[in-house]
Parts: C-alpha cells; sequence; structure tokens
C-alpha cells in the first residue's frame, strides 16, 4: 500500500479514530485513502472523506479488512467510465495532460478529489477543483524527465484550475511547483514528519 492508494473495507469494525472517536457522518461504503503517517502493528494510516472538502478525518484501517484497492495509476483513464466527469475541468485537463505525462516513463496518476470521483462516481467534485496528480519516482529523476516536468510546470500556469503535482521518492513526498520555484529546495513529506532537504532522494528518514 503507498500513499494515496485508496482502499475498501469489509465494515466499520476495522475502521478505527486517530483521534478516539470516528465523526457520524462516516460513509464505511466510501474508500479511504492512505496517508503518510507512520503504521500501527496489522493497521495502516488512512484519511476518512465526507461528501464536502471540510469533512476529512484521520483514522487507521485493519489490513487484513481491505477488500480493494485503486492506486492513482490505474485512474488515469478511468474518465472512459464516468465520461459526464468530463464537464469538470480538473477531469477534462487529465485527459489533456496524459500524452505530456506518458513521456515521463514514471507511474503517476490522479489522487485527491478528482482521483476520488473517477474511482467511485461520486459527485465530489466543483467547477473550481484541483487536479491533484502524483508521480511515483524512487530514482532521481532524469534531465529528460526533469524537461518533461519543466514542461509540465508551465502548462500548470496556464491551466483552467490548479494543478498540485507530487513527486513521491518512496520514502517522501514533495511538491513539484516548491522544486521549481525555490532550485530544488523542498519540504519532503515524510510518515515521520516533514524534512527541509536539497536531496529528496538521498535524505535519510
Amino acid at each position: 500500500m503507498a500513499p494515496h492508494d485508496l482502499l475498501w473495507q469489509s465494515g466499520q469494525t476495522p475502521l478505527r479514530s486517530a483521534a478516539g472517536v470516528l465523526p457520524d457522518w462516516v460513509d464505511y461504503s466510501w474508500p479511504v485513502v492512505v496517508r503518510r503517517a507512520p503504521a500501527g502493528d496489522g493497521w495502516l494510516p488512512v484519511g476518512v472523506r465526507g461528501a464536502n472538502r471540510s469533512l476529512r478525518h484521520a483514522a487507521f484501517l485493519a489490513r487484513d479488512s481491505v477488500l480493494r484497492r485503486a492506486t492513482p495509476e490505474s485512474l488515469i483513464d478511468a474518465w472512459q467510465l464516468h465520461p459526464e466527469l468530463l464537464t469538470f475541468a480538473s477531469v477534462a485537463l487529465l485527459k489533456r495532460l496524459c500524452p505530456t505525462m506518458q513521456e515521463l516513463a514514471l507511474p503517476w496518476g490522479p489522487t485527491g478529489s478528482t482521483g476520488f470521483a473517477l474511482a467511485t462516481g461520486h459527485p465530489v467534485l466543483r467547477a473550481d477543483s484541483d487536479l491533484d496528480l502524483v508521480v511515483r519516482a524512487v530514482q532521481p529523476l532524469t534531465a529528460p524527465q526533469l524537461a518533461v516536468l519543466v514542461d509540465l510546470y508551465r502548462q500548470t500556469q496556464k491551466a483552467p484550475c490548479r494543478i498540485d503535482v507530487q513527486i513521491d521518492t518512496g520514502h517522501g513526498g514533495f511538491a513539484l511547483s516548491e522544486w521549481q520555484r525555490t532550485g530544488h529546495q523542498v519540504l519532503l513529506k515524510t510518515a515521520t514528519g516533514p524534512l527541509l532537504t536539497k536531496d529528496p532522494w538521498g535524505t535519510k528518514v
């Protein structure tokens, strides 16, 4: 299981709150998302979401209760199953960016509200919803891959909605926009907390 993966569970019992009590708005038929946090023995750190942006809750899911998993990588073409979602700017933009992203030759896919909507068909998107993407890059990016990302970064400046690209190194994640803006010094989000670094692949966590 990797951060941003969506997981469907077998029922209410295997899900427990990180803060004590689960909110009453939790819909146990909806998937939860793997979050970047320390995992307990047999438990996965997950985030629970509700029907709107303000409903979010940190929890833990019993690993042996997972029934199904959807990775961001599996959702790239999911708009074909839910063509009605193409009316939203984030989904239409995902479709348009596919040729550029495929040039990376790296695993990637949509996350956040766009990924959730594509995985479930639930109407959680708004007209101004962001397009969140993750790129799995466990090795330092090559010069051609960096060129593709620079082109993508330029495209994000003119996009019809906000794009947030996260680079996942396997042990942490950082924002592409910060990488470009700061000359490669980034805040690397890890399971044990954020680290400021210029070497997100070499930083030990």
